[in-house]
Order: structure tokens, then C-alpha cells, then sequence
């Protein structure tokens, strides 16, 4: 891997300059003739996100003149480490550490299966920045990045399961995998239900980290590494990108590389269902009922609902530890990209300050975040005529509402946060390339530190 960021370099690096275009006029006037009408030619006129190489007196370039809105923002330096030549460059103004964090991001790509076309720019590591800091971030968004990234052949329940006692094994955290006809012994039977079918079987991972004593805290991670649909197979298009639906277990895995890294002072547990949604004789059908370890039955409307039925156990081991707070993170309904689209994590809360604080950690590390409501009359969808519940509502109306509120049944009021993310870049922006991506994890992190941090 390149090594994005320098502190040694003997040679003579290129110097960047940002160019706030609310200075542009006086900025330009200040250049050599020369600079001024290579300027002039070149249209460049300081936005966000334009680059002119400024031409020196009988020498070649040696400075780039970036065009910035004068915002801290990922997208100030986010694509300069492919717009610009392979190279090491330096910066002549001081920048915050959000600002090169968006460098680090936008230098990612996915090349497990492909020769890389070209190394990402180089930068010479700013002064008086928490670079460690900054690199465990970067570090934990592009491992959520590669396990969403990686095809289902090469990441399935073991391969998943795998990634994460290296995890633990690399940070001194305890982790148990219960996996196969063992679920059923332990009465995690949704788990074992959904992924009953796939010839890698079913699991949950759980790990344990941090000193009892701390206050607990505990993230859940949905880990369905390929999604068919069940029985209620899923259409072409719908199916393409199911290698992403261990997404919320990717996530989870990133922040938890992270809250180890920086050692918060928390006792952090992590639980991931680890199953693949698959077709074969003993897939289970719409129609089924089963047993949740909480012990609710459950009336299968729509074997491709199957996240929540993993996730209801996993909250409910969480909540036997009495937690001061539950996250999880899943891709949980089609319905909520229909609400907030594929940019933005939609989140449900059951504390109104919680939510609060979550949603400006949000706006604070560029991370956005939009909280949908719990609305408990829509509960009524949920009912069964034979079981305690249904695990999908057969209305069209509000399915990333009454996704949430079948989630909740299983939290025992504890304060909860429940994401229904994406976990995909569907378009190429500054520090944030098309693929797997960490959403929400950022913002999580940085209420953590905020609220747990020494």
C-alpha cells in the first residue's frame, strides 16, 4: 500500500496553495505577469475543486493553485490524490484535520482484483495535526470499505467471521463464535433460521473489550453476506449489489477497530449475525413461525426482510447487560433510501437528546445523518393473526418505520440508536469513491469520544 502521507522526503515537493475564491481578485493580482495570464488562459477562477498549475520564470511549475470555497469540508482536498500527477506535494497553508482526513479518503481504491492504473498523489504530513488520530480513522473507514468491497465468494459468513477474531486477536479483546446447530442449543434460532439454507452456516460473533468497570456499550451489526431474497427471491436488479448487505456488519467492525485503536474508556461488546440468505430445500418460507430468543414468535411475511430477524437477536443479548447504549448499523429497507436517499443514514432514536447529539456529530465530521421517527401506532402492521408478530408489513407505506419499531421490541427501552444506512457510494465524490463505504461510523465515533472520551 502507498504510503499517502510523508514526514521524511529530500526531495523538492510540489506546493499547493488554496485559493479561496472569496480572494481570488486579490490573490491574482498579486501573481507574476506570467502567472496572471497563464490564469487568465486557463479559466481558472478559484471554485471549489478547479487546479492550475502556475508556470515559473524559464522553470517548470513547482506550485498548483487549488480553488476552495473556504469551507472545512472532506471535498477541499478529497480529489486532488488522482486529479492531481503521481508526485509528493506539500501544502503552503495551514488545514484542519477534517480537511486531510479528505485527502486520505479520496486516495482509496479497491484493487484486490486489479492492477492499479496509477498511486495516488503523496502529501507531506502537515504540523500541529493529531495525525495518529487521523489515520486510525482513515485506517477503520477503508477496513469497512474492503469487507463491503470484496464479493460474497471471498466474504461470506467464515471469511466475515475471520476478519473479525483478527480484530480481536490484534486488540486483546475476547470473541466467541457461535455458529451451526449450536444456535439452537443457545435459542438464537432466528439467526439460525435465516441462514439455515446456505452451505456456509449461520453465526454470531461476539466480542468483548474494555475494562468491566466502564460504562457498556454495545454495537450490533447486520451480517448478511449475500442476500438472494429467500424464497421471496429477489429481481436482477435488486440483487446485483447484495455483496453489501453485511454493510451494517462492516461498519460495525470499523468503529469498533477504532474505539479499540483509541482506547475509549468503554466496555465495548460487538454482536454480528453472520449468515447468508440463500435457496435450497430447507430455505424457510413465507408463512413460517419462529422462535426469537427473546422469545416472541414471529410470522414470516417476506423471507427477504430476514436483517431484522437476525438483528432482533442480537439486541436482545444486548439488552441482558443492562447497556448504557445500543448501536446498530444494517442495510436494513429499500424504504429508507426511498425516504433519505443513498447519501444520507437515516436513524431511529428512543431518546430525543441522544438523537440530538448524534445528529450534530453528524454535521460536524460531514457524516449526514437524518433521524425518522418511531411512530407506535404504526405497530398495528406488524400484527399476526397467529404469532406475536409479523417480521414484514404487508402495507407499501412506511417499511423503514415498521422495520424500526419490530427492532425495538427487542431493546427493553435501554437507550437505543438503530441505522439504516446504504453503506454504498452510488456516485464518485471528493473523498468519497464509488463502492463500500463506512456511513454513519465517523459520526458515532466522534459522539463516543465526545461523551466517553478522557
Amino acid at each position: 500500500m502507498t504510503n499517502i502521507l510523508l514526514k521524511d522526503f529530500e526531495g523538492n515537493p510540489t506546493t499547493l496553495a488554496l485559493i479561496d475564491v472569496k480572494n481570488f481578485n486579490s490573490w491574482k493580482q498579486d501573481l507574476p505577469r506570467l502567472s496572471q495570464n497563464w490564469v487568465t488562459k486557463n479559466g481558472f477562477e478559484g471554485k471549489a475543486g478547479e487546479i492550475c498549475w502556475l508556470p515559473e520564470e524559464n522553470t517548470k511549475p513547482q506550485k498548483v493553485a487549488v480553488g476552495w470555497d473556504g469551507s472545512n469540508s472532506l471535498e477541499t482536498l478529497g480529489h486532488l490524490p488522482y486529479a492531481l500527477p503521481e508526485g509528493v506535494y506539500k501544502l503552503s497553508d495551514p488545514i484542519s484535520e477534517h480537511q486531510l482526513l479528505g485527502w486520505l479518503m479520496g486516495s482509496y481504491k479497491f484493487n484486490r482484483y486489479k492492477t492499479p492504473e496509477r498511486k495516488p498523489a503523496q502529501l507531506i504530513m502537515p504540523e500541529e495535526l493529531d495525525i495518529p488520530l487521523i489515520e486510525a480513522i482513515n485506517d477503520s473507514v477503508t477496513f469497512a470499505r474492503d469487507l463491503i468491497n470484496t464479493p460474497a465468494n471471498e466474504m461470506g459468513p467464515s471469511e466475515l467471521t475471520a476478519q473479525a477474531r483478527n480484530l480481536a486477536i490484534k486488540n486483546g479483546a475476547e470473541i466467541t463464535v457461535v455458529k451451526g446447530k449450536e444456535l439452537i442449543e443457545e435459542k438464537l434460532l432466528s439467526i439460525y433460521t435465516v441462514g439455515q439454507a446456505a452451505t456456509d452456516e449461520p453465526r454470531l460473533i461476539d466480542i468483548s473489550w474494555g475494562n468491566p468497570n466502564d460504562p457498556r456499550v454495545t454495537i450490533v451489526g447486520k451480517g448478511v453476506c449475500f442476500d438472494s431474497g429467500g424464497l421471496n427471491i429477489k429481481p436482477s436488479n435488486g440483487i446485483r449489489h447484495m455483496k453489501k448487505d453485511m454493510g451494517g456488519a462492516a461498519v460495525s467492525l470499523g468503529l469498533a477497530s477504532l474505539i479499540m485503536e483509541k482506547n475509549l474508556p468503554i466496555r465495548l461488546r460487538l454482536l454480528i449475525g453472520a449468515v447468508e440468505n440463500a435457496i435450497s430445500g430447507n430455505a424457510y418460507r413465507p408463512g413460517d413461525v419462529l422462535k426469537t430468543y427473546k422469545g416472541f414468535s414471529v410470522e414470516i411475511d417476506n423471507t427477504d426482510a430476514e436483517g431484522r430477524l437476525i438483528m432482533c437477536d442480537c439486541l436482545a443479548l444486548a439488552a441482558e447487560e443492562e447497556p448504557s447504549l445500543v448501536i446498530d448499523f444494517s442495510t436494513l429497507t429499500g424504504s429508507a433510501r426511498s425516504a433519505v436517499g443513498a447519501e444520507i443514514s437515516a436513524m431511529f432514536c428512543n431518546d430525543d437528546s441522544l438523537a440530538e447529539r448524534i445528529y450534530d456529530a453528524g454535521e460536524r465530521t460531514e457524516d449526514p445523518i437524518w433521524r425518522l421517527p418511531l411512530h407506535k401506532p404504526y405497530r398495528h402492521m406488524l400484527k399476526s393473526n397467529i404469532a406475536d408478530m409479523v417480521n414484514s408489513a404487508p402495507s407499501p407505506y412506511a417499511g423503514a418505520i415498521t422495520a424500526a419499531l419490530f427492532l425495538e421490541n427487542f431493546i427493553n427501552d435501554y437507550p437505543w440508536v438503530h441505522f439504516d444506512i446504504n453503506a454504498f457510494n452510488t456516485r464518485h465524490r471528493p473523498g468519497r469513491p464509488e463502492g463500500g463505504e463506512a456511513m454513519a461510523m465517523r459520526a458515532i465515533f466522534d459522539y463516543l469520544k465526545e461523551r466517553f472520551g478522557e
